[in-house]
């Protein structure tokens, strides 16, 4: 078996989790998967099936979130699943300054990563120094944050922002609840978070993990095909003795209008692998067929 599954994790799961259950329902070897969510999140986790292990590297990076963002409180974690620092209630926040404190957080951007996070530090990840007590300094990244759409506002003591984001990767929304919520010197925390898209793949088209033991109890399970996520890449066909040669390692000249990273066809397999071309030669990076 090989090709993707758009898996809708569950809540409290952790990405791990899922490919070992994964693994265990489908009796593979070879699972692997695109972008990790924290156990808290729920959504789109890419789940990449025996050869197509070897593609994670090529899926497109952009994701997509809905966040709910809960203002007057700080959290170890920047989530509801650490420890409360603060709890201060700020029933006078209203949407008008939320909505000029979010202005900033468009286009690229630099964002220090919660100290609860998968993020090595001098090869150690960071969650496990913070569960240490050991403090650490967190080194900012630049992210990218492509659009932002207010979805809900609801009043109160805690008053919560309903929001959807669309990023490149490696964003993280904790750090957006945070620093939103320090701009407002209201502290805020994250609350709850789905990814609607990752990887080239939808929420509307997803499989929960019931659904998928259901597939396969009823012999109706089917993967998404090899290439159905790398569609954002170019595409190249070659004949069939060409094609050969290429899967069997060889470098194949050609001159083209475009270089980089390309997918590979023929007339008769279809999809092939994963090519890059440079100084006019097409170089085997990833065959998958042939």
């Amino acid at each position: 078996m090989q090709g993707f599954l758009n898996l809708n994790k569950p809540f409290d799961w952790t990405s791990h989790d899922c490919v070992a259950r994964v693994r265990k329902l489908l009796r593979l070897k070879r699972v692997g998967h695109a972008g990790t969510l924290d156990p808290a999140a729920t959504g789109v986790l890419p789940i990449a099936l025996g050869k197509a292990t070897r593609l994670l590297q090529y899926l497109p990076e952009n994701k997509a979130y809905t966040a709910t963002i809960r203002f007057g409180v700080r959290t170890t974690t920047d989530d509801l699943q650490g420890e409360i620092i603060t709890s201060q209630p700020c029933p006078k926040l209203d949407l008008a300054d939320v909505k000029i404190a979010l202005a900033p957080f468009q286009g690229k951007i630099e964002q220090i990563p919660p100290i609860y996070s998968a993020i090595q530090v001098d090869g150690k990840r960071l969650y496990d120094l913070a569960r240490r007590g050991e403090t650490v300094e967190v080194p900012k990244r630049t992210v990218e944050i492509f659009h932002t759409e207010i979805l809900d506002w609801r009043e109160g003591d805690f008053p919560e922002l309903d929001i959807a984001i669309t990023c490149g990767s490696g964003t993280y929304i904790r750090a957006i609840a945070r620093d939103l919520g320090a701009i407002l010197e209201t502290g805020g925390t994250l609350a709850a978070l789905i990814r609607t898209h990752s990887s080239g793949f939808n929420l509307a088209d997803s499989l929960t993990l019931t659904d998928l033991e259901t597939q396969l109890q009823a012999e109706t399970f089917q993967t998404s095909v090899l290439d159905a996520a790398l569609q954002h890449l170019p595409t190249l066909t070659l004949p069939a003795t060409t094609a050969q040669k290429w899967c069997q390692g060889q470098k194949i000249p050609l001159t083209l209008d475009f270089s980089g990273v390309t997918r590979v066809y023929d007339d008769e397999a279809g999809f092939l692998g994963i090519g890059k071309l440079q100084d006019d030669i097409l170089i085997p990076t990833t065959v998958i067929k042939g």
